[in-house]
């Protein structure tokens, strides 16, 4: 038996209350939420290198024993900020925290934190790390490359867009030198921008997505279900008014967001139909003789035509896959976390008609919600499945990567008639690829 396609019920489950609930819980203890954001543009975070130096032999320089003995204190400075300087142990290492104030709390990771990693056993020095914003999710770090040069990362969300970028300063004179200075020494290879986020940016962004919660109560899941253009709501694959509760599964939903954008400027929604046509070149001789049986693009196809009519209302121009189609990142590689630890590994980027690998997404969603504010992403999920085995696109879902009025990071997924986590999202799909394509949404919303 063939694999369906993703108007099917086997790729678009309902998402119960209860599974949203657990869901919500979860991504709460793993992610606590960030404490309302008082940052600054990075090039005003005020300077403690006056501060560093006074604290470098002994504190920063002294042998590993004696510094773990100091007792932690608290200094203000000129400006009235606060910081807490303290030592914590974490395996092999001890970190030297100089901890920015935040709320009444000196987490660590609050803007302008500076935290010097030493090894225990001989005093080496690892790295140094720097919090340009506070989110402990994106950070710029210092390591070792020789006895008069350094090599910086630039990290967000575990994707590096710096990764070993040679300096011309020694590790020792980056522990007195402000971090502007340092910075200028990168010039333009570092991306200031992916570091100061405008929250202002993305009030329509926000606006949208309040308005599809308010309407989410009036949507049920149905297998194969999705409304056309005349308001009906039909199967997908026969077109068939539905009968008893009516309701939309996966690819229905992208649909219903889709019209939902387009509708205050078009005043219509769009046909069932057309959605399923072929979008571009994505089949060879051996897929092709699958198609009928296995439809195995029907996800990408319908992703992209949506797309295509999304961007058809401000642009005049037919919605070319190279307009839609998310097909470029800026990092090369990215932090893999197990429960064994960590490692760096290569990210290949684009594969055409799959995507970029599921363990770059949320790397990729902050830069694109960077790049390019305003934009949803219509999410098709692929994977090698079925007999004979061939890449299925079997899972549709709007991604919203926006940051909130404090400057947190946050992505909105909707999918099968319903809010999700995006950490569910992103840990359910290990080993799978997430094509993306892109609508611009206003902040109006009428599906």
């Amino acid at each position: 038996m063939g694999v369906p396609f993703a108007g099917k019920d086997r790729f678009c489950p309902p998402l119960s209350g209860a599974i949203l609930s657990l869901i919500a819980l979860i991504c709460s203890l793993a992610f606590p939420p960030a404490l309302p954001a008082a940052d600054v543009p990075t090039r005003e975070i005020e300077d403690d290198s006056y501060l560093r130096l006074s604290l470098k032999n002994a504190w920063f320089t002294e042998s590993p024993g004696r510094i773990l003995a100091n007792k932690p204190f608290i200094h203000t400075m000129p400006g009235g900020g606060r910081i807490e300087v303290r030592t914590e142990t974490a395996g092999g290492e001890f970190m030297v925290i100089l901890a920015r104030e935040r709320n009444n709390t000196f987490p660590g990771w609050a803007q302008g934190s500076w935290i010097l990693t030493r090894r225990m056993d001989t005093g080496e020095v690892s790295r140094i790390r720097i919090f340009l914003r506070s989110d402990p999710y994106t950070y710029i770090q210092f390591r070792p490359l020789n006895e008069e040069r350094i090599q910086m990362d630039a990290v967000v969300y575990d994707g590096y867009v710096i990764r070993s970028l040679p300096l011309p300063v020694s590790l020792d004179r980056i522990m007195e030198l402000p971090v502007e200075a340092v910075l200028d020494l990168a010039g333009s290879k570092f991306p200031r921008r992916y570091y100061d986020p405008m929250p202002e940016r993305y009030r329509d962004l926000r606006s949208f997505i309040a308005k599809v919660r308010e309407r989410l109560p009036e949507l049920s899941f149905r297998d194969d279900g999705a409304i056309d253009d005349r308001g009906r709501y039909v199967f997908i694959n026969t077109l068939e008014v539905q009968n008893g509760q009516p309701g939309l599964n996966c690819s229905g939903f992208a649909k219903w967001i889709t019209d939902g954008i387009r509708r205050p400027f078009t005043g219509d929604r769009l046909a069932v139909s057309p959605l399923k046509e072929p979008f571009g070149s994505r089949t060879s001789s051996y897929s092709e003789a699958l198609e009928a049986q296995r439809d195995p693009f029907f996800g990408l196809d319908w992703t992209r035509n949506l797309a295509a009519a999304g961007i058809a209302v401000r642009s005049p121009s037919f919605g070319t896959l190279e307009e839609i189609e998310v097909q470029k990142n800026p990092f090369a590689s990215v932090i893999m976390r197990t429960r064994q630890g960590s490692s760096i590994r290569p990210y290949p980027g684009f594969l055409p008609n799959a995507g970029f690998g599921a363990e770059g997404i949320h790397p990729l969603l902050y830069t694109l919600a960077i790049d390019e504010p305003g934009h949803i992403y219509l999410a098709s999920i692929s994977n090698e499945m079925g007999r004979p085995r061939m890449r299925q696109h079997f899972h549709v879902a709007a991604l919203v990567p926006y940051f909130n009025e404090y400057g947190n990071f946050q992505v909105a997924v909707f999918e099968s008639a319903a809010e999700t986590s995006f950490t569910a999202f992103k840990n359910r799909y290990p080993g799978h690829y997430i094509n993306l394509v892109r609508i611009f949404a206003e902040g109006s919303f009428d599906p």
